[in-house]
Order: C-alpha cells, then structure tokens, then sequence
C-alpha cells in the first residue's frame, strides 16, 4: 500500500538484493524497483513476470530442507519499517530474542478459544501479523482475506465458523452500526475480538460489548517493542466500571513499564507521563540511525512517544501521542480526550480532533464528525456536549461535518492528512 518512493528507500536502506512479487497484481511496480535500486540482484514472482524468475512452477518438485535452528538469540530475526508518518521509516531491529519474548506474551496471556479459527483482515505486515505467530504455535487456523469490506468480513466468519479475530477500531464501528449486516450473517461464533492500533472510544466499546458480547481483548504496543507493552483481556471489560473501558489495560508480563517525566522522574499515580519499556521485548535500536538510538532509548528505556497515567489499579490510559498534544490559550489538549467527549454524544458515530493555528489561542481545536444515520445535530449541541463533559477549553472552536474521517492504510485516524491543510506553509507544521 505505500508508495513507490517509499518501496524504492527501504530495499535500498535495508540493503535489500533479492525481492519476491505478487506477478499479476505487482509487476510495474517490481520492474520500476529493479530499475531503479541497482543493488537489487534479483527480481522473483509469484506467477509470470517479464524479467523475473516465477518460483511457483518450482514449488512441485521443492524438497523441504532440515529444520537446523542456526540462529542465536541476538540475531536480528525481523527488520520491521515504521510506518514512517513522522518522516523516513526507520528500520526497526528486532531481535529472536523478541520476537520469542512477544509471542510467549501473547501466547499465556490472551483469551484465546480451545481451537483457534482466526480471521485477519487487516495487514498482516503491522499489528495483525503478530497473532500468526500464537495461532500457529497452538496448531490453529489463519484466515487471511484482503482487506475489510464488511460484507465479504461478516460471510466469511459465519461460513468458517471464526472464533477470532482482529480489528482496529474504525472496523469494529463499522459492523456495530451496521445492524442489517448482523441479521444476515451469524457472527456468534466470535469468541475473541482483539482490537488496538488506535485508541477505541469507550461508548462505542460499550456498545460492541452489548451487541457481541464479553469477547474483547486489547492489545497496546508498537513496532519497537512489538504489539504487546499492555493487555486488557475480557475480564477487564467491566462493564459496571465503565471508566475502566478507556484504559489499554496493564502491562504485560517480562516487560517493565514506567512513566517518566520530561526528565525522567516516575510520575505518580494519576499524572500524565510517558510511556517507557524496557525488557526483552525492546528492539535492539534502529538500523543504520545512532541519533534516533540515543533519543528513543534514553537512559535504556524505549521512549514511545505515549502520553498516559495510571490508576490505583495499575491499569494504564492513554492520554495521546506527544506530537499530537494541542496548546490552546496555554492549555495541554489531547485530542483522544476530546474524541471521546464526541463519540460520547448518542448521535455521533466517529470523531478526530486536531489543532489548528489561531491567532488568539495559538492553536484552536477543531472536530470532524461524522454523524449516525439520520441524525442532524448541530454542532453548537455537540460543543456545549463537550464543554458540559471536559470544560470549555476543550470544548472545539469549529466542528465539519463529513462523511467519512480519513485513515492510513492501516485503519488509524489520518490526522497528518486533516492538519495539512491548515499548517501548509507555517513552521509549527505537526507531522
């Protein structure tokens, strides 16, 4: 899904000089990579290509060779790109020592069913992907199809008997708002939506737990410390603990967790902090970058870029990114608090936040929405809604509304794409 720029810098980067493409759908792209990264050697294709080796005919008379493990535990196992939203991806080292650490992780400590029927729909390259390594350890069985269209989705768990998945947010929004969908497919065999990626509003949460029961599991990570700094399983879904839905839940076991301060003083309970790992489960650093090595694992923590505080229970909320943080008037706004605000109003289906420059306040929140089918509510009654639950200040200066918000390719919210216009030209410019 990314960009041809994109392809062309990794393979180079990652010093890349043999490279595997799907011949019907990706040839153009295959053949413009070749020409234009000279240390890629060789071109190979699943199904015919011009000017690649097709391996598919040799896959009949393949020979499987010796299962000889003759890696060690610090090797580099995965070189795994960021998704680059802040400027050049970055390739991320992880190691088999991480690799194994995430999979026991997630292994022992998610809800999965006596016999795994799982359904990814979403990249398996990014958060989807690591679910493959506990379903193949426990024999299961790893449906994949492209992409999320809710129709094909909901068919293919009713007619495989799926009893797993996972989803980000804005996918899960779109199988609850559509009831019809729900009557015509049997979704009750679902018996684990794990969800993450993107924060996930608590009343929409609590609207997926009505209608498909306590069958949720978070999972909080990112591809430095991969997909599994915190879990939330299905008992912590309390629905008599409704502030509980908006935490990502506590940290997983053989990490450690800590919020630090700007100078990296362990802040107390209650007060925003970030987010730091350390622990086997940490990357080994980024290839080929010493200077993002010396920032993000300062004083031997990874630094995430995630603000949060933390309850008298342990349980961990994520306020928002730091780069995401709006200044208003000299307020510190998270647009996840504002969101939730929004998606907590009975009409409002999906929200994003983001700052805009003004004059008078330095920044102004401004709102997207999008609003429930049928329903027209001014934005005037969604702002004093959110005034009356957070306090003017968070309370945005402008709401549109739209008919969709825009998402990455991975489902998240696509603020970069929503600030762009309002930042061009100026040196705030939030990437």
């Amino acid at each position: 899904m990314a960009a041809e720029e994109d392809h062309a810098f990794i393979i180079e980067d990652a010093e890349i000089d043999a490279l595997i493409v799907e011949g019907a759908k990706f040839a153009p792209r295959g053949a413009a990579i070749k020409a234009r990264v000279p240390q890629l050697k060789h071109l190979l294709s699943f199904g015919p290509m011009e000017g690649a080796r097709d391996v598919l005919p040799e896959v009949a008379s393949a020979k499987a060779a010796p299962l000889i493990d003759v890696s060690d535990a610090r090797d580099i196992g995965f070189l795994a790109y960021t998704g680059g939203t802040t400027g050049r991806s970055k390739g991320v080292m992880l190691s088999h020592r991480s690799l194994v650490t995430m999979s026991l992780i997630l292994f022992s400590d998610w809800d999965w069913p006596q016999e795994i029927r799982f359904l990814a729909a979403t990249p398996i390259s990014h958060a989807a992907g690591v679910t493959l390594f506990p379903v193949m350890m426990r024999g299961g069985l790893m449906q994949l199809v492209q992409g999320f269209e809710p129709e094909v989705y909901a068919r293919t768990v009713a007619e495989q008997k799926i009893n797993s998945t996972f989803l980000v947010p804005t996918l899960i929004y779109a199988l609850i708002d559509n009831a019809d969908l729900r009557k015509r497919h049997d979704l009750s065999s679902l018996q684990m939506i794990v969800y993450g990626a993107a924060p996930m509003s608590p009343d929409r949460l609590l609207e997926g737990m009505k209608i498909f029961g306590k069958v949720f599991v978070q999972l909080y990570g990112q591809t430095e410390c991969p997909q599994c700094i915190t879990s939330m399983r299905k008992i912590d879904h309390d629905e008599t603990k409704p502030q509980r839905l908006g935490s990502c839940g506590r940290p997983s076991q053989m990490v450690d967790v800590k919020l630090f301060d700007a100078n990296m003083k362990e802040v107390g309970v209650g007060e925003p902090g970030e987010i730091c790992v350390r622990g086997p489960l940490v990357m080994d650093g980024y290839w080929k970058r010493p200077d993002a090595n010396a920032e993000t694992l300062k004083g031997g923590w990874l630094h995430t870029g995630d603000v949060a505080v933390k309850d008298t229970d342990g349980f961990y909320y994520i306020v928002d990114r730091t780069k995401d943080m709006i200044i208003s008037g000299g307020f510190n706004i998270y647009p996840r608090e504002v969101e939730d605000a929004l998606m907590s109003h009975h009409a409002v289906a999906s929200a994003a936040v983001i700052g805009i420059p003004d004059d008078k306040w330095g920044e102004a929140v401004k709102a997207f929405v999008v609003l429930k089918s049928g329903a027209n509510n001014s934005a005037a009654e969604l702002q004093a809604h959110v005034k009356d639950k957070r306090g003017a200040p968070w309370s945005p200066k402008s709401i549109d509304f739209v008919e969709t918000i825009p998402v990455t390719g991975l489902g998240k919210l696509d603020r970069k794409a929503l600030r762009a216009p309002y930042w061009a030209g100026r040196k705030r410019g939030v990437a």
